[in-house]
């Protein structure tokens, strides 16, 4: 039978279950990465598991997230993920050689394998045919102790693409087209895989870019094929050794198929504040720009940065608008200073920001108020930036590079009109710049027990979740709407310093509602853990979108939140709610989401039992005085999971087994 690309490297992994669309699998895990945002949960957890050395063929601890140190909250993590690393058995990327996913294509991953990541944006990797995904940190740790990654066997979603990308218009387009089509939310338990004869002409790192962003649309990943591209890529990393052409099967059939006609594609934008708010340039073309920012995980590559220096070269940004260049890795950074790249950016007036995430997160380059900025970014939800109330576009580096110069959005094909300015040929190198210097090997297993792990006093090893009890006696303590991010829940930016040390985090659970809703979430929450109430929220549509930050289970869970109740719930934010022993519960009729008030009391009883053997499950609204069903869409595992007392908990008892 003919097969997907999806399902062959399902196949070749398939530890549990029947590769049938729907049906709970556990797959094995060939590499892992994290980043020092999630890493050090993950890591504390994996030691907390007690398997003393990592079991997959490669993990890499990376640091590329809290770069900047005010205060010693992030060199303290920075330290005991570089110890940690070296006495577990995994290599340390080191602040500075670049963000995860761009160094992670271009010094390890390898076609047909399976990576599993605790960043949501680890599906950048299936830009060189891989299967990669993001997960939250405990899971990630488990598989580097060697257990199986457990998912729903997905739907494959085929996206053909015909036709060449033409003068101006970016693979950044691709993913804004797709999202326009699909959206952010109803696409859980889906893998887009891309086909057709518009794949050749897309390059690895364009690629890279498309699979980046399908983290956007709610996919567990997404995946193109290995061909004479993905070898040229790898020979030029000089890892030709790894390629493997892989491809789908001639007549391998799609749950469902999406055509795009890559040369019938226009420059577009994601307008304030979702990644699916999508809009041509030509709409918006003509509002002030007061900042650009070219980078992130998405849009950082040699070929990006390349672009935008040649196109710089001899101009000047308009005097209003600020540009931030943060190239993705060192290995970009080191051939711009070489070829001359940097130097064009410089003298165009561009800021030079270090290789990492920063103005990603919030992390600096907050936009002055009421300003637009531009982004070549993955998201930009609300506040993201770092600013309240900002006005965030995602749009190309090419759409990037012409608005900087023009001080307004601008169509990039209008470029050669307005200035004279043609599109930058630029060309893969055969050979990049190879230097793995950062990137540090770990100690031998035999001396592995002669390493010191730093430990700051900031780090903090997370409290366990306690056991369900039989009848849950519970409070709302919050109502919130459609699409609540994680970023929503726990947020990033100037805040993530906290991530090692869970009480002090936990302070600012969901502190975008803190200022309309006093007393805080936090002490709301810590009030009803003393008197034994179970803290409940509830969501609306695609709840936990966004960022596989499980401090957004790990935090409600140490304040006291025992169940998300919401309309629909997103993949990473459910496995980790579940991983937390927080139970995960969606409406039966959506309707009764609008007949519930913050501060209602709510009954579940005989909680436990459902758990066991049931697929829904009874709340009683006693403040409102009526019943409604819950969903408890939940596999044999996740049930074990939640009845155990958390993943930590299962896997301590299944190792005893």
């Amino acid at each position: 039978m003919a097969q997907t690309l999806t399902y062959k490297i399902l196949e070749k992994h398939l530890l549990e279950g029947e590769l049938i669309a729907g049906q709970p699998i556990g797959i094995r895990i060939d590499q892992t990465l994290t980043q020092d945002a999630t890493g050090t949960t993950a890591f504390l957890l994996f030691e907390s598991m007690g398997t003393a050395r990592v079991q997959t063929e490669l993990s890499v601890s990376y640091v590329d997230h809290n770069m900047s140190q005010f205060g010693p909250e992030n060199h303290n993590d920075h330290l005991y993920l570089q110890t940690i690393a070296s006495k577990t058995g995994a290599l340390h990327s080191r602040p500075g050689n670049g963000i995860c996913h761009q160094v992670h294509l271009e010094r390890f991953g390898r076609p047909g394998a399976t990576l599993l990541g605790s960043d949501s944006h680890t599906p950048t990797g299936g830009g060189i045919g891989m299967l990669a995904i993001g997960a939250g940190g405990m899971d990630v740790a488990v598989a580097m102790g060697g257990g199986p990654f457990y998912m729903t066997c997905p739907k494959v979603i085929g996206v053909e693409l015909t036709g060449k990308l033409t003068d101006w218009v970016a693979s950044k387009d691709v993913i804004l087209k797709l999202l326009s089509i699909l959206t952010t939310k109803g696409n859980v338990g889906c893998v887009v895989e891309y086909f057709g004869d518009g794949v050749e002409t897309l390059t690895v790192p364009q690629r890279a870019t498309i699979t980046n962003m399908g983290a956007e649309l709610g996919v567990t990943c997404s995946v193109f094929p290995s061909d004479e591209m993905t070898e040229d890529f790898l020979a030029a990393q000089g890892r030709d050794d790894v390629y493997e052409p892989m491809s789908a099967d001639a007549g391998a059939k799609y749950d469902r198929v999406i055509q795009i006609d890559l040369s019938t594609l226009e420059p577009m934008a994601a307008c304030p504040s979702s990644p699916d708010n999508i809009l041509p340039i030509s709409e918006i073309a003509g509002r002030k720009v007061n900042q650009v920012v070219i980078g992130s995980c998405t849009n950082s590559s040699y070929m990006d940065m390349m672009m935008a220096a040649d196109t710089f070269k001899g101009r000047k940004i308009d005097p209003m608008v600020e540009l931030g260049i943060a190239p993705g890795s060192k290995q970009v950074l080191q051939m711009l200073a070489e070829n001359g790249g940097m130097a064009n950016l410089i003298a165009a007036g561009a800021r030079i920001v270090e290789s990492g995430c920063g103005p990603c997160i919030g992390q600096g380059f907050s936009p002055a108020d009421g300003t637009v900025t531009l982004r070549t970014f993955n998201r930009n939800f609300a506040g993201r930036t770092g600013t309240k109330g900002d006005q965030a576009y995602l749009v190309s580096p090419e759409t990037a590079v012409a608005s900087a110069i023009m001080g307004e959005i601008t169509d990039p094909r209008d470029l050669k009109n307005l200035m004279g300015i043609k599109y930058p040929t630029i060309k893969m190198p055969k050979d990049f710049l190879i230097d793995d210097s950062m990137i540090e090997q770990p100690a031998p297993f035999e001396e592995s027990s002669k390493v010191e792990v730093l430990r700051g006093p900031t780090i903090v090893v997370p409290e366990s979740p306690k056991q369900l009890p039989e009848t849950l006696n519970g409070k709302v303590l919050l109502k919130c709407g459609d699409k609540i991010t994680t970023d929503h829940i726990m947020p990033a930016g100037a805040f993530l310093k906290y991530r090692s040390n869970v009480p002090e985090y936990s302070k600012y659970v969901f502190n975008c509602f803190n200022e309309e809703i006093q007393p805080t979430f936090a002490e709301r929450g810590l009030a009803l853990k003393k008197d034994g109430i179970g803290g409940i929220v509830v969501g609306g549509d695609s709840y936990g979108q966004g960022s596989s930050r499980e401090h957004a289970a790990l935090c409600p869970m140490y304040l006291g939140v025992r169940v998300v109740i919401a309309k629909a719930i997103e993949r990473i934010h459910k496995a980790n709610l579940i991983n937390f022993c927080i139970v995960p519960i969606e409406f039966d009729n959506p309707a009764d989401y609008d007949k519930i008030g913050a501060d209602d009391e709510i009954e579940i009883a005989d909680l436990v039992e459902a758990i066991e053997n049931k697929d829904s499950v009874t709340l009683k609204n006693k403040t409102g005085g009526f019943e409604f069903t819950g969903k408890l869409n939940l596999s044999a595992r996740d049930r074990d999971i939640l009845l155990a007392g958390g993943l930590l908990a299962y896997t301590r008892k299944k190792a005893g087994k």
